[in-house]
């Protein structure tokens, strides 16, 4: 099973979904289901990489939450909780693989075993 972390409004969220129809998923509206620091932990140590690398750092909420790309871990993961909008989209879940639908086509990933 897949869990789409999915916003309806963006285009890359909606393509990513579209290329998994068909498959075991399960959306989560994650603007309106917003996952917690500990669940946005476990994501990244799933995905690797830097946290920024999850965060969508152009967004007016990150100017306005006094954040850069030097920002400490702690701060990037408790900004994202308390503003979800700061959440790369759409991340993509599986098991114990994680991916950004960077371009929408990475989840097609989490379907080979």
């Amino acid at each position: 099973m897949i869990t789409l972390w999915h916003n309806p409004r963006c285009a890359k969220s909606r393509a990513a979904q579209a290329l998994l129809e068909g498959q075991d998923v399960t959306l989560r509206l994650y603007l309106k289901d917003a996952p917690g620091e500990a669940e946005l932990r476990a994501a990244h140590a799933l995905l690797g990489g830097q946290v920024i690398d999850m965060m969508r750092p152009n967004e007016a909420a990150f100017r306005e939450a006094g954040l850069t790309r030097g920002s400490s871990d702690d701060a990037l993961f408790a900004a994202m909780a308390a503003h979800p909008i700061l959440i790369e989209r759409p991340l993509a879940l599986s098991g114990n693989r994680a991916v950004i639908g960077r371009p929408p086509e990475a989840v097609l990933t989490l379907l080979a075993r």
